[in-house]
């Protein structure tokens, strides 16, 4: 078990460097109810096979018949007689064996989101703003911006939801981990950040718009 939680330890590590958010729960049965509540919060689910309390496949079956259809890769030791077809059968959309590469791993999540039904594109414009999501690369007026991976996390999600009112609860959900203080004022010191990078371009009027005392709002 000890194992394990360094493994996802590693795994969270990894893929927050990319630009991930990532949450974790060890337990299988508080990961279910958890996933059950949460689910549209999340764009894909890595499942351990082994897991304490419910077993990773069971709780993709699980899911599925409640009309889940968040992607789930499924996380699978060596010596695991389970047959590839049994967790595509179950729902499942791609699976890989420990031990694995991290490389692999981001490279299969980012494959699932691409999958049509949960496709998205792999570059986003608003305006003069253009966010090459496949090179992690953000520009605005042509000249490309430093971001850091929170900033570019917060671009994308602000050009995914143009025009709409985005409070801070949301975008610590998708941004953040669900551990993270929710009284902190970390997303209004990154917009501030990002506002700033924006603008040092030309001389347009911010891009992201706060709506007092909801939120703010990215106009498109």
């Amino acid at each position: 078990m000890e194992d394990e939680v360094r493994l996802a330890k590693m795994m969270k590590q990894g893929m927050e460097d990319q630009g991930f958010a990532i949450d974790i729960l060890h337990n299988g049965i508080e990961a279910f109810e958890h996933i059950i509540i949460h689910n549209s919060v999340y764009d894909f689910i890595i499942l351990d096979l082994m897991l304490p309390g419910r077993e990773g496949l069971d709780i993709c079956r699980g899911l599925r018949e409640r009309g889940i259809k968040t992607p789930i890769l499924i996380l699978t030791a060596r010596d695991q007689t389970v047959e590839k077809v049994v967790l595509l059968n179950a729902g499942a959309d791609d699976y890989m064996t420990k031990p694995f590469a991290l490389i692999e791993l981001i490279a299969r999540a980012r494959a699932l989101l691409r999958r049509p039904g949960s496709a998205l594109p792999t570059e986003l414009t608003a305006q003069d703003i253009r966010l090459d999501i496949g090179n992690h690369r953000a520009y605005c007026n042509e000249v490309e911006l430093k971001l850091t991976v929170k900033e570019f996390a917060l671009l994308e999600f602000f050009l995914r939801h143009p025009n709409q009112v985005l409070d801070r609860e949301k975008i610590l959900d998708h941004i953040w981990d669900f551990n993270f203080n929710s009284f902190s004022n970390v997303v209004d010191v990154h917009i501030k950040n990002l506002r700033r990078k924006l603008t040092s371009t030309n001389n347009k009027d911010e891009y992201i718009q706060t709506v007092n005392g909801v939120g703010y709002r990215f106009k498109g």
